[in-house]
């Protein structure tokens, strides 16, 4: 794992083409502003974990094994 210390609106460049800031710091809070292509897809960790289970229990109740969340 990469750890960087960023300050309010400064950036991190990830691949040439996703920028991240740091929008807002609050205490033990912080916002973060994600500039990315329309095609990259960006979700909060347990939102993605939610995506991934509703996945699996749909790949095991059908049988499929290549759906993706576009399915």
């Amino acid at each position: 794992m990469l750890v960087l210390s960023r300050k309010k609106n400064e950036s991190i460049i990830i691949n040439d083409n996703i920028t991240v800031t740091v929008i807002e710091i609050r205490g033990d809070k912080v916002r973060l502003g994600i500039e990315a292509p329309k095609d990259v897809t960006v979700h909060r960790r347990e939102v993605y974990e939610a995506i991934q289970s509703q996945l699996q229990a749909r790949t095991r109740d059908h049988g499929s094994t290549a759906l993706t969340p576009d399915s």
